[in-house]
């Protein structure tokens, strides 16, 4: 078995993102909102603004007390959006359980949201995605890096044709935005849900397994057929520590490739987040040219 390196394709990610980000004529701005002193939450929001610096993002700090209203952060989320260079604003989750957080998330203007958890960036992802320039649900898009990252025999996109895609969950983060992602490739992943029945022969028979229904160590070994990929994108609490939907012990000697969890897909997550950044700033370059070209 071959455990997948995502800090190494978070590396190989982010050195392109810095490539292009210097060929930019502005700096970007990056932000992620805040809310409270969780240290987990602001932990994660450090990452994110050092990750950000590296690959030559401004990152802008948007931190508020847990006291703010819905109706204040929305203003504030406002003034965000309206900042020159702003190229993306995300809200670090979970929110405070007084706020309402989808009307947050709608507040954001739909061209800078990179995480595409408002309304409409979300609808627009869904209706008609373009990899080289829309944005995209970082975690699913982590999924599909790691997934085109494996050393397939022959070409990945044809390989991927002939092999049996197995997709469990349907969450908003993973599971319902990676289907689509597949399907968009012309694939045709096989769901399971809750509902689903005969979940344990389907998940036997898959080639390729992507998991995001954050139940640990769900997975086991099994479960799978001889050679599986596993891409696991499930997260969850157990004694202490933060484990996958995969047990990776058990699978070990039975799977080709796995994910793991933490180290898999979740730096890949950053670096694909960063990424949507840039295509935001990339968009607002054309603009700049195509403009200066209408007034010469």
């Amino acid at each position: 078995m071959i455990i997948l390196d995502g800090k190494k394709l978070q590396a190989e990610i982010l050195a392109k993102v810095k490539r292009e980000i210097t060929l930019l004529k502005f700096q970007p701005i990056f932000t992620d909102v805040l809310v409270g002193d969780d240290p987990a939450s602001a932990q994660y929001v450090r990452m994110k603004a050092q990750m950000a610096e590296k690959v030559g993002i401004h990152f802008h700090g948007a931190n508020f007390p847990v006291s703010i209203t819905t109706e204040d952060l929305i203003k504030e989320i406002k003034v965000l959006n309206k900042i020159k260079n702003m190229c993306g604003i995300i809200i670090q989750l979970p929110l405070p359980v007084h706020l309402d957080r989808q009307a947050i998330l709608d507040s954001i203007d739909p061209n800078l949201d990179v995480d595409c958890l408002g309304k409409i960036a979300s609808e627009k992802f869904y209706q008609n995605y373009d990899a080289e320039k829309d944005l995209g649900f970082p975690t699913a898009l982590a999924c599909m890096a790691v997934l085109d990252s494996l050393q397939f025999d022959n070409n990945p996109s044809t390989a991927l044709r002939t092999r049996n895609i197995v997709v469990l969950g349907q969450g908003m983060l993973v599971g319902k935005p990676v289907t689509s992602l597949l399907k968009f490739r012309g694939l045709n992943p096989t769901i399971i849900t809750s509902q689903t029945e005969n979940k344990e022969k389907i998940i036997k028979q898959a080639d390729i397994i992507i998991s995001g229904t954050g139940k640990g160590k769900y997975i086991t070994g099994d479960m799978i057929k001889i050679g599986a990929v596993v891409i696991d994108a499930g997260t969850s609490e157990s004694e202490g520590s933060i484990v996958g939907d995969v047990d990776l012990d058990s699978v070990k000697n039975i799977a080709s490739y796995v994910s793991p969890v933490p180290g898999g897909v979740g730096p890949v997550t950053v670096a694909m987040l960063l990424n949507n950044v840039l295509k935001v700033a990339k968009s607002f370059d054309r603009a700049q040219d195509d403009f200066a070209k209408s007034n010469k």
